[in-house]
């Protein structure tokens, strides 16, 4: 937007009467002396007196004086002061207080009705005089600010008009108390130093009674709040020396009250077991953007000034082309530096937006401090500062609004950045109320947090006050002064002291002398009891506060969905448990989520509905009263039975034998069960009735059970079941095709337990079958099954051929399939051919024992490749199994899902398919299976595919391409370092040849022309181009 002219156009005037309308914003007085103490820390001056005056010809009888040793101002730094909301203290990286440009101003004028200023800085003094006793004299309602400045060395006015300098000076003489040059000279004289500032304020504000609002007579060491009783009324209320103390969260500036030093505190440092607490928000964002919004404003406009500065500079530098006169050149000049004015301008308020919009998107975070006031329990509550300076005191939050003992005598501390929380142009308070509560409420859930922690409560809080010596009941009774409870208080807060010279902290050691000392103001590190820390050079020492962290209770919505969410769970775990999974190998088996219960049977509701079995008539007296055989003599006529057969399914009545079959059913007990052999005829031994308790056991895997219940000893074998014909005990049951239970109830007579058992003779099998035709009859076929059984068992383990199973060869597993059996005496023998093995030295096929640890199966073999007699077999093994009488008691066995249904082949055609991809993708260049072959195999071929070869390259081949490119880039980046470094050289030896070349030019023109004087660089171009274009 291009500027013109607006001098025709209204403009906005300040009026006499906003100087007072603008000081009314203080209504805490204490808060408007803060302003002129807060401009001396922002000059970072390291002392401020203040003090009074008597002058009983004003009005008050006295004058307040503010005077520190700060930067100073010069004539052109005053002349801003007066510029209403104008500040240079606004920047991003700046901690400064003052942000308006307005405390000066304010302030003063809700002391007093006039002020006068009076500061040095660079061999300038210079005098601010705003005085409405002036105007309203005068009759003027605009507001006229005099002004005049002098030579700190000659002291003559430094002026180009002397008629305004006599105005100005005329003004300040007749209006202010100090009515000669000689007066304001002495003003200037009490700025001892090179730099400083004087505010005095005068003609005091008074009450109805007549009598200035602060009281100066009745402590000749403090100011005081007039008319405010001590009683009910916070020190910091009625005392400016006690306000002065907590003003900043970190004194670095020595504050003296007529004359006397405060005892500026560190807050943390006075409280009883102090903890912080980190404290990260979000919520915080409103004030954030908006500040983003503001500077993205001012930088817009900024940056539109700039360009239009620069853009005439550049125009009129055009447009003067060779004129270099005097005049053309100020010009010119003139407005260069206008527009490089406006660009830093900009480039200041560009910073200012990109900073804001940075802290716009992290999270805004506080260091919450609480600790006990053990002085004065009665002061607590949280203390609010902003950017180092005090806006709130003694905010109750969380408990401590309910007026109680819990929480009471806890202060905290905590300080806002700007950014986060913005004050009020009086600093008394929040812009934003809504995240002012926010805060407040989050720090009242750290106050619970850290009443919990120091548990105060639970040791009882009247014992803990009363170790301090409160011994008042009332709450506002300072505590005793006796002796030992003045060193049980000081033993636990150490005294912080600040040195008047380096300004540091130190914290003395305790001593019993130190108790009730007094500390001079003039109190320097040489004094202190540490030998560490008795030097001005020595570091200050951080104070180490413990961190804790905000234990957030749940709420009864967080508890309500918790509790749904574990309801949930427990469902899905419920039909996890109920659904059916097929079992295709053992690994299969222990993913089953299936728990053992020991609860019995009986106690369901299913099982009690079920109608008992009834009781069997006895058996015939040719078995009930047979002989028993003694165990030894049956262990020997076992042996000579295993002649032929080396490994036959059998249920052991050892604890060996039970060992081998807890391998699958880890959970049920199993109790001896013997079993007698006669020469002529089957003898069964009924064991003594026991209690017997029904529970359940998980599934056991069906197919090729016999290699995995074979016993390891033939002698152990007690129980031989032929394959071809089992006798099945069938309960009266609901029919289902893929569940089968055994069921039993502990009230059986002996003759159902002992209902089933085989006998043998040396030579052949006789099996005792008993059926029950009805309830009074029973019939019992003995068969003779010698010759059958060992041909049946021969061609049962001829079914083992093409079994895929894994063996250990030197401690690494390889798989296989079973090509041959053979049958010996004590052991059955596959022969398995590998699918692939690594070296030469391992052959392509071994013998294996069956059942040994060096070999195990690796997965049934697939539907495709069993034939109708293996299918029939299983499902003979599966009536055996379930035909089983348990030795111990009655387990239901849950569902055996061998069946593969026809989706699993095409999950295992999916599978292969899209392992091929995987390996053509990732193919190395040199592996000897083309991708042509990959695609072509088969899924047994991809079984034996060489994984391991094919990762080894596949690695190999990855690492020199890794090594080819660091390698590369190392060469590269060696090549831009060397190249860098030989033009930085080249560079500098260019910069020291110019730098020769303009001596000698400006050593020449001395000598040609001797009252030439050229001081940069940039004089001397164009000192030399005014030459060329000349000389052209």
């Amino acid at each position: 937007m291009a500027f013109t002219n607006y001098s025709s156009l209204q403009r906005a005037q300040l009026t006499f009467d906003y100087l007072h309308t603008n000081s009314t914003t203080h209504e805490f007085l204490f808060g408007a002396l803060a302003e002129l103490v807060d401009n001396a820390r922002d000059a970072d001056a390291t002392r401020i007196d203040i003090f009074t005056e008597p002058r009983e010809d004003l009005r008050g009888g006295f004058m307040l004086c503010f005077l520190d040793d700060g930067a100073g101002m010069d004539s052109n730094d005053a002349a801003s002061v007066i510029q209403f909301g104008k500040s240079a203290k606004r920047t991003p990286e700046s901690t400064q207080i003052g942000q308006y440009g307005n405390g000066l101003k304010s302030g003063s004028m809700r002391i007093g009705k006039d002020f006068i200023l009076f500061t040095k800085k660079d061999n300038t003094m210079t005098c601010l005089f705003l005085s409405r006793t002036f105007h309203e004299e005068e009759g003027i309602d605009e507001v006229i600010v005099p002004l005049p400045s002098w030579n700190a060395s000659t002291r003559e006015p430094i002026t180009d008009n002397m008629e305004k300098f006599a105005t100005e000076t005329e003004l300040i003489f007749k209006y202010s108390p100090f009515k000669s040059e000689q007066d304001i000279m002495e003003q200037f004289r009490k700025i001892q130093g090179e730099k400083g500032t004087l505010v005095i304020i005068f003609n005091l504000k008074l009450m109805d009674n007549g009598e200035p609002e602060l009281d100066v007579t009745s402590d000749p060491r403090d100011i005081q709040m007039a008319e405010t009783p001590p009683e009910g009324t916070k020190p910091e209320r009625r005392s400016f020396r006690a306000y002065a103390a907590v003003l900043y969260i970190d004194p670095r500036m020595r504050i003296f009250i007529h004359g006397h030093k405060v005892q500026t505190k560190r807050l943390s440092c006075c409280l009883y077991k102090p903890r912080m607490y980190k404290y990260a928000s979000k919520r915080f964002k409103t004030r954030a953007e908006q500040e983003v919004k503001k500077a993205e404003h001012m930088a817009r406009i900024a940056e539109e000034k700039a360009r239009e500065a620069e853009s005439k500079a550049r125009a009129l530098e055009l447009r003067l082309g060779g004129d270099l006169t005097r005049e053309s050149r100020a010009t010119l000049r003139q407005a260069q530096n206008v527009a490089i004015t406006l660009r830093r301008e900009a480039d200041v308020k560009k910073r200012m937006k990109d900073a804001k919009q940075q802290a716009l998107k992290e999270p805004k975070e506080l260091n919450f401090i609480f600790g006990v006031n053990i002085e004065e329990r009665y002061l607590d509550g949280m203390f609010i500062y902003n950017c180092s300076r005090l806006i709130k005191m003694y905010e109750k939050v969380g408990p401590q609004l309910e007026g109680g003992m819990a929480c009471g005598g806890v202060v905290g501390v905590v300080d806002v950045p700007y950014l986060v929380l913005e004050p009020t142009h009086n600093k008394q308070d929040f812009a934003d109320a809504k995240e002012y509560r926010h805060l407040l409420r989050a720090m009242g859930e750290h106050l619970v947090q850290y009443w919990k922690d120091i548990e105060i409560a639970q040791k009882g809080i009247s014992k803990f006050w009363d170790d301090f010596g409160y011994l008042s009941a009332k709450w506002h009774q300072p505590p005793s002064n006796e002796l030992r409870y003045k060193r049980r208080r000081a033993m636990e807060i150490p005294t912080t002291i600040q040195c008047d010279m380096c300004l540091k902290w130190r914290t003395l050691p305790f001593q019993l002398s130190s108790v009730e000392q007094e500390y001079p103001d003039s109190w320097v590190c040489e004094m202190n009891p540490d030998a560490e820390q008795d030097r001005c050079d020595a570091p200050e020492q951080k104070q180490k506060l413990p961190l804790s962290v905000l234990k957030k209770e749940k709420s009864q919505e967080d508890k309500q969905k918790e509790l749904t969410e574990k309801i949930r769970h427990q469902q899905e775990k419920l039909e996890a448990l109920q659904k059916t999974t097929p079992i295709r190998s053992q690994a299969d088996l222990k993913k089953l989520p299936l728990e053992v219960t020991t609860r019995p049977v009986l106690e369901n509701s299913d099982q009690l509905s079920r109608p008992q079995r009834p009781r069997s008539p006895p058996l015939p007296d040719v078995i009930k009263n047979a002989p028993s055989r003694p165990p030894s003599q049956l262990s020997r006529s076992t042996t000579q039975q295993q002649r032929g057969a080396a490994a036959r399914l059998a249920i052991s009545s050892s604890r060996s034998q039970s060992k081998v079959f807890s391998e699958e059913v880890n959970d049920s007990r199993t109790q001896p069960h013997a079993v007698a052999h006669g020469k002529s005829t089957g003898t069964l031994a009924r064991p003594p009735p026991k209690p017997v308790s029904v529970g359940r056991t998980p599934p056991v895997l069906l197919q090729n059970s016999r290699s995995q219940l074979t016993p390891a000893n033939p002698k152990q074998s007690e129980l031989l079941l032929p394959p071809k014909k089992p006798h099945v005990f069938k309960h009266p049951q609901p029919s289902s095709s893929r569940k089968r239970s055994i069921n039993m109830v502990d009230d059986e007579p002996e003759e159902e337990v002992g209902q089933k058992r085989e006998k043998r003779k040396p030579g052949k099998h006789v099996t005792v079958k008993e059926e029950k035709k009805d309830s009074n009859e029973v019939v019992v076929e003995l068969t003779d099954s010698a010759g059958e059984e060992e041909s049946a068992e021969l061609k049962r383990l001829q079914k083992d051929k093409g079994l895929h199973v894994e063996v250990r060869v030197n401690k690494e597993w390889y798989t296989g399939r079973v090509t041959a059996v053979e049958v010996g005496k004590k052991a059955v023998r596959w022969k398995v051919k590998f699918d692939y093995v690594p070296t030469d030295v391992t052959p392509r096929d071994r013998w294996v024992e069956r059942g040994s640890e060096d070999v195990r199966l690796m997965k049934p073999p697939s539907p495709e490749h069993q034939s109708p007699n293996m299918e029939q077999q299983q499902k003979q093994q599966e009536e055996v199994v379930a035909a089983q009488p348990s030795t111990s008691e009655c387990v239901r066995t849950e569902p055996d899902t061998t069946a593969t249904s026809s989706s699993s082949h095409e999950i295992v055609d999916l599978l292969a398919q899209t392992l091929r991809n995987c390996l053509r993708y990732f193919l190395p260049p040199n592996f000897p299976v083309s991708k042509k072959e990959l695609s072509s195999m088969s899924s047994e071929e991809l079984v034996a595919f060489p994984l391991k070869e094919y990762f080894k390259q596949y690695e190999i081949g990855l690492q020199n391409l890794c090594n080819s490119y660091q390698t590369r880039a190392n060469a590269q980046a060696k090549a831009c370092g060397e190249k860098l470094h030989a033009q930085e050289q080249k560079l500098a030896e260019t910069k020291e040849k110019l730098q020769k070349l303009r001596t000698n030019i400006v050593a020449l023109l001395q000598k040609v022309q001797e009252d030439i004087d050229i001081n940069t660089d940039d004089e001397l171009d164009a000192y030399i181009e005014d030459l060329i274009t000349r000389g052209d």
